[in-house]
């Protein structure tokens, strides 16, 4: 399965890690190591992420890593991360990048 990460999933990956290094450069570099670790293990098991309840999609997805969630989208021939989010935060609509169902009513 073909891994893509997104510009916004990169980016929010450079923005923690620069965080993280203010005080602890080795951290910074160990967390994103794990990150893109978490990640690569998705490729053997992509349904294996809870899915994501903002979403109220089936085909997207996160795993936690630590306090973040790693959020993606499981597609036939490829998995997508989509955005990284403190694991206290709730997921905005435009974060993911994709169509997302009406709210019920």
């Amino acid at each position: 399965m073909k891994l893509i990460w997104s510009p916004l999933a990169l980016e929010r990956v450079a923005e923690i890690a620069e965080y993280i290094a203010q005080d602890r450069p080795r951290a910074a570099e160990q967390w994103v190591e794990d990150i893109f670790a978490a990640v690569e293990r998705l490729e053997r098991f992509p349904l294996s992420g809870h899915i994501v309840r903002e979403a109220r999609r089936p085909d997207v997805r996160e795993v936690l890593h630590g306090s973040f969630r790693i959020l993606y989208r499981v597609e036939e021939t490829q998995l997508s991360v989509l955005t990284l989010r403190h694991a206290r935060q709730l997921t905005e609509p435009e974060d993911l990048g994709i169509p997302l169902p009406p709210r019920p009513a």
